[in-house]
């Protein structure tokens, strides 16, 4: 599999960052990606204003764009938005303000999503107060392959990559707006590594670039993207700035793994883990 990380930092206009997103597709897909991932929070940098008013379902105006385009230069799009919340807080039928932190994927093969199952609450933010969380694994089918969907904060919580695994996933893509911090960088990598390990597989891992500040008033992301073989070797990484890196995945090398490494196999599912 071929596949395209863009590194870019979206804007708090979702015209704009529709544009951005056709820019670099077109540019992805020209260089042979088949498999095309952005980052969390496209649609709208967080900070850039009321998520609420610019979400919208899947196939809504910009949803729909991004199919189009996707469908057109036969590619899959990996892309965070955001949805509408469904029912009340916890999913039940009142009325719920909130939206969902959402991963669009769609493509030729048809168009899933992942909705962000752990919200940041952390550092002093809470997200869950305008996002309401997901419910759960999602493994998306890309050209045959099943892969796995995370969402920034998700890469602490190994239980979702080794779930996506557990249902044949042997790559899972994580898109991010990772926030600057001391640390934060050497954090992501070492989060990122320690998933590919915990469930033996890829992981592709797309952040936001690092705009040099915040836009209004959240950072949107750090850059460093990479991609992580399932021994939680660097394979591929970017820097802090806005790029396209393009890569071929060997997910053969994820089989090889799992059968000299079995930790999923060994796992000691009497303990419930």
């Amino acid at each position: 599999m071929r596949a395209a990380l863009v590194q870019m930092t979206s804007t708090d206009d979702p015209a704009v960052n529709l544009r951005l997103v056709e820019e670099r597709v077109t540019a992805a897909a020209e260089r042979g990606a088949t498999l095309v991932v952005l980052p969390e929070a496209v649609l709208r940098a967080f900070g850039g204003g009321s998520l609420a008013e610019v979400a919208e379902p899947l196939d809504g105006p910009w949803g729909a764009a991004v199919t189009a385009l996707a469908r057109r230069l036969g590619v899959t799009v990996v892309v965070g938005t955001f949805t509408p919340a469904t029912g009340g807080p916890d999913g039940g039928a009142e009325d719920d303000a909130r939206v969902r932190n959402t991963l669009l994927v769609t493509g030729p093969g048809g168009t899933t999503s992942y909705d962000k199952t752990h919200l940041f609450d952390a550092f002093g933010y809470a997200e869950s107060d305008g996002v309401q969380p997901g419910a759960g694994v999602v493994v998306a089918d890309v050209d045959g392959e099943p892969v796995g969907l995370a969402t920034c904060y998700d890469v602490r919580f190994p239980a979702l990559f080794t779930a996506a695994a557990d249902r044949g996933a042997r790559l899972v893509v994580v898109c991010a707006s990772w926030g600057a911090g001391p640390g934060k960088v050497e954090q992501w990598e070492l989060l990122v590594r320690a998933r590919a390990l915990d469930s033996t597989s890829v992981v592709v891992a797309v952040g936001q670039a690092d705009a040099g500040g915040p836009v209004g008033a959240a950072p949107t992301g750090v850059g460093h993207s990479l991609v992580v073989s399932p021994l939680g070797e660097v394979l591929h990484r970017l820097g802090a700035e806005e790029d396209i890196l393009v890569v071929d995945l060997d997910l053969d090398a994820v089989d090889d793994v799992r059968r000299t490494l079995p930790v999923l196999a060994n796992r000691r599912r009497d303990l419930g883990v």
